[in-house]
């Protein structure tokens, strides 16, 4: 009896709340075809499969089903393999380069935006800082490829004149030279973490300037009162303010910190950098997709999966640890 009250009241507050699910079903239907079902193919990592043999005795192997088990192999070649390390080293640099100069770089324009006495002005900075995240790395490569070219790139020309100035006043012996930024091993990490910074920076800002806006404003007028300056209102009332915010980010960016941009990398690099820009991702890219290894690059995604797990587990135990902050 009670279970039937409670269901005919739960039904009661569905239907009450039903444009509420009618929402839903978009995201719900989302997240089960392209999240959920495909976890059944994942068991391919464990797997030799070959989804078109063309050989008809063989065709009996076909498909993820059917397809014999070979235990961890796909795992054992990818760590044992020779492109291990450098692959590790390349993910790690660019993902945790992006992670301490991207999330300050976030974390100091919303200050900036918020401590702006011109509302209008921060609006329009706001507005345009935005708008970078909206361009695909297509259109970013294209920009970057204007700034950059050897030839007569916009950065390459500034560098030729004032080589020629400096070396017409004898401040240095010889004109510089113009520097191919995307194919120099020592200048293409810069621009990769410095370009998903400039595109991301503005919208990475917002969580941090809906956490600023939340802050008591009592607490700022009471440090005007006592006399602190503008400096000191901002690291002891705006920054221990948005600390769980920050930690929260940080926690979030730690589960994806074996994924370092593959869009990003795959527009800008090439093969003259492969020593320093070939990361996970476009390795799986080449191998799986190119050469139709699919077992070993959804081995790889695997992989992938529980290392970042186990990243925010342990990160967030040991912030826990140390503060009162925390992700669950």
């Amino acid at each position: 009896m009670i279970n039937s009250v409670k269901t005919v009241r739960l039904l009661r507050e569905m239907k009450r709340h039903r444009s509420v699910y009618i929402l839903m079903l978009l995201p719900v239907a989302y997240f089960i075809i392209f999240r959920y079902l495909p976890i059944w193919n994942g068991q391919i990592a464990f797997r030799d499969f070959k989804p078109l043999l063309g050989i008809p005795e063989l065709d009996k192997h076909r498909g993820v089903v059917n397809s014999p088990w070979i235990g961890l192999s796909h795992f054992k070649n990818f760590i044992t393999g020779p492109y291990f390390a450098e692959l590790i080293r390349n993910t790690m640099m660019y993902s945790f380069g992006k992670l301490l100069i991207s999330v300050p770089a976030a974390i100091l324009f919303a200050v900036m935006l918020f401590e702006c006495s011109k509302p209008k002005f921060a609006r329009v900075v706001q507005t345009l800082a935005y708008l970078p995240h909206f361009l695909s790395w297509v259109i970013m490569y294209g920009i970057l490829f204007t700034l950059l070219a050897p030839g007569d790139g916009i950065v390459n020309d500034a560098i030729n004149g004032l080589g020629k100035v400096f070396h017409e006043k004898g401040l240095i012996k010889e004109a510089w030279r113009p520097i191919d930024f995307l194919r120099n091993t020592s200048t293409f990490p810069w621009i990769v973490i410095l370009s998903d910074t400039w595109k991301e920076m503005g919208w990475s800002a917002i969580i941090f300037i809906a956490a600023l806006i939340s802050i008591d404003p009592t607490l700022f007028e009471a440090a005007m009162v006592e006399g602190a300056s503008a400096s000191q209102r901002v690291w002891y009332i705006t920054l221990p303010s948005i600390r769980p915010v920050i930690v929260i980010v940080v926690l979030l960016r730690l589960g994806t910190i074996l994924d370092a941009g593959f869009h990003q990398m795959f527009m800008l690099y090439s093969p003259a950098v492969y020593e320093v820009a070939d990361i996970i991702d476009t390795w799986v890219y080449r191998q799986g997709l190119l050469k139709f290894e699919y077992g070993l690059a959804t081995a790889v995604g695997l992989f992938k999966g529980v290392i970042g797990m186990l990243l925010i587990v342990s990160s967030n135990w040991l912030v826990k640890k140390v503060s009162d902050s925390s992700l669950f």
